[in-house]
């Protein structure tokens, strides 16, 4: 394939690389000032050594890189996928029109972080470059990639505004789904933010904190660097009997949490809750730099209100005390809304090569998109805030 077939603005060479390691740490992270772990250089590493993806799992690294005479200008995450699993965007029903007709929705290309539904920054641009010029640049390589090799489809999960309306300009097509988002709005403490709930939410909310403290559960946080190896191993084996009781082994194994705490450090976050001495529940969390990512959770313990009080109000605590503008705890969840967490929309962007199948699936997503919005309208109006039953939100990282 030669993807330097066309002029290139800024004498931009494009490369693709099948893995992160081609890379040096310090000049893909300056991409994006490194506030975003999930698109760190030690997030995909951490994957790829651990063989968390690679070879066999239907995660193949296509990172598409463009360089001048700086060193690295752009890049895009990209993976050839042969399966749709850990994309939390789901297009079973796009692969199964194709195999009604015939033809093969897989390989496709995505541009992700795997295993991860967080918007965030997915078109790479080195800061002193316009990314007018260079993001462009980037998606025609994308494009090539997949038409010259006989590959589907394209798509980019979960971009921050700043992609999303590049993608948009260049005709891809957009779609929305619906998550629920905490916004820090300058709360002194955690009681300063029950302060602007109705009183029956309050109320609530008070009960079931003070549910789980007469339990005698007491919280411990635990950063990446802090993270003791036993400590380590207790949260792991919460995690994964979480992910058996649903049927699957989990995404991320214990040596990619080894391999995060040593290099993410204080990005990669524990919420340890203790029972008489032992570790009775936990969630792990991602820490960017202004937003709060939830990902994972376990409990051996049946404690009444244990999963909202780790998974959302101590995640709440931590962003207030720390000052984090955002929370987002993950996907799905009505639950999430009587908490304090709002109905924001997410997004994902996608060129389809066959123009039939694209036309069909562009009609689909206007008609779900509308649903979408009335759904995340109607959720809007059962937010437990005094003042804020308006319109939901986009999502911003």
């Amino acid at each position: 394939m030669d993807v330097n077939a066309q002029p290139e603005p800024l004498a931009l060479r494009a490369d693709v690389l099948r893995t992160i390691s081609a890379l040096a740490p310090q000049q893909w992270n300056a991409l994006t000032g490194g506030t975003h772990p999930f698109m760190r250089h030690e997030f995909f590493a951490a994957l790829e050594t651990t063989e968390c993806i690679g070879p066999g799992t239907g995660w193949d690294a296509c990172f598409v890189v463009l360089r001048d005479a700086l060193g690295l200008a752009a890049a895009a995450p990209a993976w050839i996928k042969s399966h749709s699993y850990g994309e939390f965007v789901f297009d079973f029903s796009w692969a199964q029109a194709y195999a009604r007709v015939g033809q093969p929705y897989y390989p496709k290309v995505i541009v992700a972080a795997p295993f991860t539904p967080a918007t965030g920054p997915r078109l790479l641009v080195r800061p002193d470059l316009d990314r007018q010029v260079v993001v462009p640049r980037l998606l025609s390589v994308l494009t090539t990639l997949a038409s010259e090799n006989h590959l589907s489809s394209v798509h980019v999960l979960f971009p921050d505004a700043a992609d999303r309306d590049a993608l948009e300009t260049q005709g891809w097509l957009m779609r929305r789904d619906c998550q629920f988002h905490w916004s820090n709005h300058g709360y002194g403490d955690f009681e300063a933010f029950l302060g602007t709930f109705t009183a029956d939410k309050r109320k609530k909310a008070k009960r079931e904190r003070r549910r789980v403290a007469e339990a005698g559960v007491a919280f411990e946080t635990r950063l990446g660097s802090e993270i003791t190896p036993r400590e380590l191993s207790r949260v792991w084996d919460l995690h994964r009997e979480t992910f058996l009781r649903h049927g699957h082994e989990p995404y991320l194994t214990r040596a990619f949490f080894d391999q995060a705490a040593r290099t993410l450090g204080d990005a990669l976050m524990f919420k340890l809750a203790v029972h008489g001495g032992k570790i009775v529940a936990t969630a792990i969390f991602f820490v960017g730099g202004d937003t709060l990512y939830g990902r994972y959770w376990g409990a051996s313990a049946d404690f009444h209100s244990l999963h909202f009080e780790t998974c959302y109000h101590q995640g709440i605590e931590f962003c207030i005390e720390r000052g984090l503008q955002r929370f987002e705890p993950g996907t799905q969840g009505e639950h999430k809304i009587s908490r304090g967490f709002e109905p924001t929309l997410t997004w994902s962007a996608h060129h389809i090569v066959d123009p039939r199948f694209r036309t069909a699936i562009g009609d689909y997503l206007r008609r779900e998109a509308a649903s979408v919005d009335d759904y995340a309208a109607a959720v809007q109006s059962h937010v437990p805030y005094k003042d804020r039953r308006g319109n939901p939100t986009d999502s911003e990282p």
